[in-house]
Order: structure tokens, then sequence, then C-alpha cells
């Protein structure tokens, strides 16, 4: 685990050896409320063939702000957090409910965007293949909107939409909102609270340690990161600007659905990625995963390295659809 300063804030990320010169680097952004541990199945099968880079975003995991000593969620004085031994016996949790201060109050995926630039830079990162998972997808097309020479190409995991149903997106933050206040610290030692996190919009259970890591990442998002996306990324403007980016990407794009997804159903994933001359009318830059839910690299992990291999192996030049 390292860390990285990008724009006042220490993000945690995690690199892998490199492969070779040639072959580009897989940058994996997490969705809303996660954090970067859930790639780890997939990169573990996909690691011996590219570098693959995990990074925590603003205000989740362990990419948390400086409060006003100096410390974050991770290095507060012993007498002032709780520790949690579990599966991830690192994981801290404050005991106070205050909230810390960002530095950045913007959260539409445009902003984390930039946000990935800074990191690509930073570790010398000149060839990218970003791979995101639900908001982690919107944040790589905008990402290689803004980055057209270092991002050569994209994968979106349980990401589509583009549009915007009124009721439906207000019913959709009203319930987000309600959901974020209900997150006391001490959540985590009722017994069993984990298992609801082990069915929550997968097509089946997933493992317990997942559940319980879901739980911790639940509780310790930064509360105004974690409201702010929510709120940032699901305004009429923001919904309908999506298609527009894919639309004038020049980069090959490309999107993986789960078919038993009912929080990104196939049908929206479809309708955004028909905006990309890859489609082709037919939805040839689609894939869909049978019997598979909204967690697709925890769900399926076998499944969407091989559907990743394939794209970045037979992918055509993007001046084909230039």
């Amino acid at each position: 685990m390292a860390t990285i300063e990008i724009l006042g804030v220490r993000h945690t990320y995690d690199l892998t050896p490199p492969i070779a010169s040639s072959t580009p680097v897989l940058v994996f952004i997490h969705g809303w409320l996660l954090s970067r541990r859930y790639w780890q199945p997939l990169i573990e099968q996909i690691a011996p063939d590219y570098q693959c880079l995990s990074y925590d975003l603003r205000g989740f995991g362990d990419s948390q702000p400086l409060d006003n000593y100096g410390f974050t969620r991770q290095e507060m004085p012993v007498q002032s957090r709780q520790v949690v031994r579990e599966s991830q016996p690192e994981e801290n949790f404050l005991r106070s409910s205050e909230p810390l201060t960002l530095s950045l109050s913007n959260y539409t995926p445009a902003a984390y965007a930039k946000e990935v630039g800074i990191l690509l830079q930073k570790l010398n990162i000149s060839s990218a293949w970003l791979i995101g998972h639900s908001l982690g997808g919107s944040i790589a097309l905008w990402a290689a909107d803004q980055q057209p020479d270092s991002v050569k190409g994209v994968v979106c995991i349980n990401a589509g939409g583009g549009i915007y149903l009124k009721e439906a997106f207000e019913r959709f933050r009203a319930a987000g909102q309600q959901l974020l206040k209900r997150r006391p610290h001490w959540l985590c030692y009722v017994p069993g609270i984990d298992l609801p996190f082990t069915r929550a919009q997968v097509a089946r259970p997933i493992a317990r340690c997942w559940g319980r890591q879901r739980l911790i990442d639940f509780i310790t998002a930064h509360p105004e990161a974690a409201l702010g996306t929510l709120l940032d990324s699901t305004t009429e403007a923001e919904v309908n600007r999506l298609p527009q980016v894919v639309s004038r990407l020049k980069q090959p794009v490309y999107f993986i659905a789960g078919a038993k997804d009912r929080v990104m159903e196939p049908k929206y994933v479809r309708h955004l990625a028909s905006f990309h001359p890859l489609f082709q009318g037919c939805g040839e830059n689609v894939m869909e995963i049978p019997d598979c839910g909204h967690l697709s690299m925890v769900e399926q992990p076998e499944a969407v390295a091989t559907e990743i291999r394939n794209i970045i192996a037979n992918c055509p030049d993007s001046s084909n659809f230039a």
C-alpha cells in the first residue's frame, strides 16, 4: 500500500510489478461507497498479463482527508479511535462522528477524472486502459475525454445510463441521503450485520469477507464525499452530459454488464454504449455476464478478466472510428 498526494488529499493506491514496457497499465476505479479492495479478485486474475493500478477515490477507502490536527482516519491516535480486527485488521474507525473537511467541494465525475489524470502523471503512466465500476465507469469516461493521449481505452463495468428519469432519480437521491444518515460507527459491532451486505445488489450471496468489507467502506466513507458524489453525479445536467462524452471519445470504449444487475440494468448499459461508434447498431461493444449482479468483479472475476483480456487484445485502432 502506497500513498500519493493529489490536490491536497493523500490518496492510497496499489501498483503491481510491471510486465513489459510495451503493454498498457490497467487502472481500476471503484464505485460509490466502495474502495480499491474489490478489485483484488480481478487483479489476481489479470496481473500476470498486465501491470495493474488500483486506488481509493478522494474521501473513500483509505484516501481520507486530514482533520484539523493533521491526522487521517488511519492515523488517529489510539485513544481517539476503535480498531476492528476482522479479515482486515488495519481498518480504523473514529469514535467521534465529527466530520472532517475535504480540500475540494466538487464531486462530479469530471472533478474525479481530473484527479485520475494527475495520478497518471505523478506515477509516470503514459499508456493506460481505465477500468471503472458503476460511478467509477463515469469517472473513467470523463478521464478518457480529458486525457486522450495517455488513456488508450475504457472498460465500464456495471456502468451505463444517460437517461434522466425525474421521479426515479429523485427517489434514488432521497433514499441515498437517508442511507447516509444511518451510519453510526458502532454498527460494525452488531452481530450478523454484515450478512445483508453479502446479498445486496448481487445475483447470489458473495463471501462474508466481502460483506464485511462493504460494511466497513459504507461506514468509513467521508460524509461530505459520500453525499457529494451522490448528488453531483445524479443531476439532470450531469446525467445528460454522459452520452455526449461517450460520443466524442476517440478511444475504444467497452461495457461489461451483469445479466441480473438491478442497479444498472443491461438495457441502460446498452443505451450509453450506443453513443460510441463501436456499438455499430447492435451492441458490439457490450458484453453481458450471465447470473451476475452489480458487483461483477467480485461475483465473477474470472469471466470479467477473460472479457478484459479479449477486449485489449482485439480492440480496433482508434483511428478507425475517430
